[in-house]
């Protein structure tokens, strides 16, 4: 055997040998994960968050004090014909009111499922948990299961059931590991009888489903499936996304939301220190937030930065890409007049998505996709696949797609998200934005300093330990969740509000899933979907903001620094909401 042969086959052993180590190390983990040894392996940090007790409110603190209030009977925004037709038996419901009284079906014994739906968010184990005292509270006999991977969970009846010891693992941890999360949908008449036939063989008494709009609009399609087979198995929502683009009225934030936005202005603001210390780089951060800007208003209102750009403001204003750009490149020129050649600015994710030419042209295709998908699959060379794309949009979106640097163009035709939708995450937004601040300057003969770095914040603020909001917030959402469940309210979300206040003084209730829908073009058919709820331009957050920026922009000492967040100490300081909530509601 030759030397080199000999030194491959050594390679390969050391490999195999790594890879049966690294399975036998997972596999001892895992195992270890079930004892109560867990506890002896963790940070001091997790240790102490595991015991941290979140806040009840006074309105849900003690079950046998309970009554729920009918309100007002509710509509949809939008679209309330076609919505009343698909939701015969779930429409208009009114809006639920925990107050104080007496109810004894809080009592009954029951068997709930759950499903951790969608993207992470920090807050998800507390909804388990709140979800999972509120029922031992009300009967100890009472059990909760929870169904692996999302709704694909329910489908193939591949479940855990949540104990004590399990559940004492997770408390005030981030992330959705105690069953996993998934983005199956339920759209299907053979997987709605599938649903149907796993949860009533199980005998459940109540499915608590939490996620965002879309897993919540499958709670609402699902609770109005079994009513129409005249079934009592009661469907209630829990409001989740860190994008913070799930509310109204009534539902003053999403779970997840103030944690993500904490742990991304922390990086900024990081950033943006390195920025006053290096003074030769322009940082182009881009943040997760595919339909609404909530979550890059959040994070600049936090940490003050050079300029953030907000979808809802360019598309109201009709902005082109060049448009922003030169914005931004006018700021680049402005500022090294002063000396300062660096700067920090916010790109939302879904920002090509509100440029009016990039909307056509991202809608067009994914029509495209969706109605040729099987076709365009057969291509596997880019120039192929674009000639294709050109051939079968508009003139004018097609114009736009050729404009388009290679790598954008190739990023904007990859695979389309569970719901038909171009994957922004993919999309180098960032880059592009700084490419075309590049070439305006180029093109206006400018001699300034112009040197970009790139970053995208997206899944770091997911799974992060939930703040002391998040943690209390989705403890209440579980206990409400549990209330509705056992008073027999479907189609319902729960939710939280008054959440300005210290959390003894939050209210509790249900608002029902149908009066937040329209329909939409999903797929290339009109569907029922829940709203998203999108920054508001007369909206206090977005004009304290507009009031602030330009001053903001101009020198180097108005970056803040916001720091990690804060578990311990003052109530004043731990405590604290989002400032985007604080405003809407002083």
């Amino acid at each position: 055997m030759n030397k080199a042969l000999l030194i491959i086959l050594m390679l390969f052993i050391s490999e195999a040998y790594s890879f049966q180590t690294k399975f036998l190390e997972e596999k001892q983990f895992r195992q270890l994960k079930q004892t109560k040894e867990f506890i002896d392996n963790l940070t001091p940090l997790f240790k102490d968050r595991l015991k941290f007790k979140p806040i009840i409110p006074d309105i849900i603190k003690n079950l046998d004090s309970i009554q729920i209030a009918d309100g007002p009977k509710t509509e949809a925004p939008a679209d309330q014909a076609e919505l009343k037709k698909l939701f015969k038996n779930t429409y208009g419901q009114p809006v639920c009111d925990i107050s104080k009284g007496k109810s004894g079906d809080i009592h009954r014994k029951l068997k709930v499922g759950m499903i951790l739906s969608g993207g992470n968010a920090a807050g998800g184990h507390n909804v388990v948990a709140g979800l999972y005292d509120a029922l031992k509270e009300g009967n100890k006999e009472s059990c909760l299961i929870g169904f692996k991977g999302g709704a694909g969970g329910i489908l193939s009846n591949d479940y855990i059931e949540i104990t004590d010891d399990l559940m004492d693992m997770y408390r005030n941890t981030g992330g959705f590991d105690i069953m996993g999360s998934g983005r199956t949908k339920i759209e299907t008449p053979d997987q709605f009888a599938q649903a149907y036939k796993v949860i009533t063989e199980l005998k459940l008494d109540a499915m608590v489903i939490v996620g965002g709009d879309d897993s919540n609009t499958n709670a609402a399609l699902l609770a109005e499936y079994f009513k129409d087979k005249k079934s009592n198995v009661v469907f209630v929502g829990v409001p989740k996304t860190i994008d913070g683009d799930l509310k109204n009225q009534y539902i003053e934030t999403s779970f997840g939301f103030d944690t993500a936005t904490k742990t991304y202005a922390e990086l900024v603001g990081n950033i943006q220190r390195d920025a006053i210390s290096s003074r030769k780089y322009w940082h182009f951060v881009k943040i997760m937030g595919r339909s609404a800007s909530h979550i890059a208003l959040e994070v600049a209102l936090m940490t003050h930065p050079t300029w953030a750009v907000i979808s809802e403001e360019v598309k109201a204003k009709g902005m082109t890409l060049i448009q922003v750009a030169e914005q931004i490149a006018n700021m680049v020129e402005t500022r090294s007049k002063n000396g300062f050649n660096f700067g920090v600015v916010i790109i939302p994710e879904g920002l090509l998505e509100f440029i009016p030419e990039m909307g056509v042209l991202i809608s067009e295709l994914n029509d495209l996709l969706a109605a040729h998908g099987a076709e365009y699959a057969k291509l596997t060379d880019f120039n192929q696949q674009r000639d294709f794309v050109v051939s079968h949009i508009s003139k004018a979106a097609g114009a736009t797609f050729m404009t388009l640097p290679e790598n954008i163009a190739k990023q904007l035709l990859l695979d389309r998200d569970p719901h038909g939708n171009v994957n922004v995450s993919a999309i180098e937004t960032e880059k592009l934005v700084s490419d075309v601040v590049k070439a305006v300057l180029k093109k206006r003969g400018s001699k300034v300093p112009f040197s970009a770095v790139h970053h995208f914040f997206g899944y770091e603020g997911r799974c992060a330990f939930p703040s002391n909001f998040d943690a209390t917030y989705c403890y209440s959402l579980g206990r409400t969740a549990m209330i509705l469940a056992a008073l027999k309210k479907t189609g319902q979300m729960a939710i939280v509000s008054n959440l300005k206040e210290l959390a003894e003084h939050w209210h509790a209730g249900g608002f029902p899933l149908t009066s937040m829908m329209n329909m939409e073009k999903r797929g290339g058919e009109m569907k029922p979907v829940i709203q998203k709820a999108l920054v508001e331009l007369e909206g206090k957050p977005f004009k304290f903001y507009a009031a602030h920026r330009e001053e903001w922009a101009k020198g180097d000492d108005m970056f803040a620094f916001p720091g990690a967040i804060q578990y311990y100490g003052s109530r004043e300081i731990c405590d604290q909401p989002t400032k985007t909530l604080l405003l809407e509601q002083s």
